[in-house]
């Protein structure tokens, strides 16, 4: 079968998914094509032009099944590129914009929700990474739907359920690894994006929760940086250092130092207001850590309550979870970790095989 991916916007868990994709499926004949992760407003809706005119070649060729990621103008693309039309169209979905976080400062347009309106509706099939990401969208949709002023067709997020689907972004299977984790200090690895929408602010207050009740705790602040980040990773760092909790800090380059620190933490932790699936905090417990996350977003797809703190003040909440974990490593207990075998390429991939050949026999 002849494929042509397309990812728009190849951020780095966009390009996790697509290199496990093609990796997972050798057999398949793949023809890929991503843009740069950056200039989010033109690219989203720029996209179109830039292929259909500098990858027309590659696009013209043939084809017997698309797969795109949410980011893609697929219905621009294919107006460009007729020929597109009529091949069959697999949408797969890492996030949706209606359920972004606000921060002030971000692209402020309807036109982001509605390129996920049109790519849901112009799909043959779609995936989500998770319920909660899926949900979202249906959600968001109807209300958008009901706020524009006459012609809106009826059921149209109805249609969108009907040809959708959850099938998680799978683990490789080199993440997983067994925990081999340091004695003394309880270490928490917290292994996210440097912005705003991973809670930086309600991660500042849950190291000055946890100062103030004295927990024995080395903090490890690694993950992806970019040229600004919040003014408040400066007062972490600085909060950790005067405290003597502070462990690694910054992007760790090498990778197999990466997974040496994720064997030997004890916790991985996620103080986010936006993850539809959290393969961050997956990897960690794949090598072994306990989370300790949100009662919120895809978390609660994903993790059983024990695993999860409450909204209501969720730094004190938070650091109550970290205190009795302290407790039971300094009692010489082993910290619990769930089994999350069942996301990994091995067990996804007949999912993932159903998925492409059932969008490739919906040809017109």
């Amino acid at each position: 079968m002849r494929i042509l991916l397309l990812s728009a916007y190849d951020a780095v868990s966009h390009r996790y998914w697509r290199e496990g994709l093609v990796s997972a499926f050798p057999e398949y004949d793949w023809t890929t094509l991503t843009l740069p992760p950056r200039y989010f407003a033109w690219r989203i809706r720029g996209n179109s032009l830039s292929w259909a005119f500098n990858a027309r070649e590659t696009l013209l060729a043939p084809h017997d099944l698309i797969i795109a990621t949410s980011m893609v103008d697929l219905t621009g693309l294919r107006g460009l590129v007729p020929q597109l039309a009529t091949i069959p169209t697999l949408v797969y979905f890492h996030e949706n914009q209606f359920a972004y976080p606000e921060s002030g400062h971000e692209f402020n347009s309807v036109e982001p929700r509605i390129l996920n309106l049109y790519n849901a509706l112009a799909a043959d099939h779609i995936l989500f990474n998770s319920e909660f990401n899926r949900q979202t969208l249906l959600t968001g949709a109807e209300v958008l739907l009901r706020k524009l002023p006459d012609q809106v067709p009826d059921g149209l997020t109805r249609t969108i359920a009907d040809h959708s689907e959850v099938l998680p972004v799978p683990l490789p299977e080199h993440v997983f690894r067994p925990a081999t984790p340091l004695p003394g200090s309880i270490n928490i690895v917290w292994n996210h994006r440097w912005e705003y929408d991973k809670g930086p602010d309600l991660l500042l207050a849950a190291i000055q929760s946890m100062q103030a009740r004295s927990i024995d705790f080395r903090l490890h602040i690694v993950g992806q940086q970019f040229r600004h980040t919040p003014p408040v990773f400066d007062q972490i760092h600085r909060q950790l250092q005067q405290g003597g909790n502070l462990g690694t800090w910054g992007h760790v380059a090498s990778i197999d130092a990466y997974r040496r620190l994720l064997q030997e933490a004890d916790i991985v932790l996620s103080t986010a207001l936006h993850d539809y699936q959290g393969i961050a905090v997956l990897e960690g417990v794949a090598a072994g850590c306990t989370p300790v996350v949100p009662d919120r977003l895809a978390y609660r797809d994903l993790f059983v309550d024990r695993y999860r703190y409450g909204a209501n003040q969720e730094a004190e909440r938070l650091t109550d979870h970290i205190e009795q974990l302290a407790a039971s490593k300094h009692s010489g207990q082993p910290l619990p970790c769930p089994d999350i075998r069942s996301l990994s390429w091995t067990q996804l991939k007949p999912a993932y095989q159903a998925a492409i050949l059932h969008t490739r026999q919906l040809a017109p």
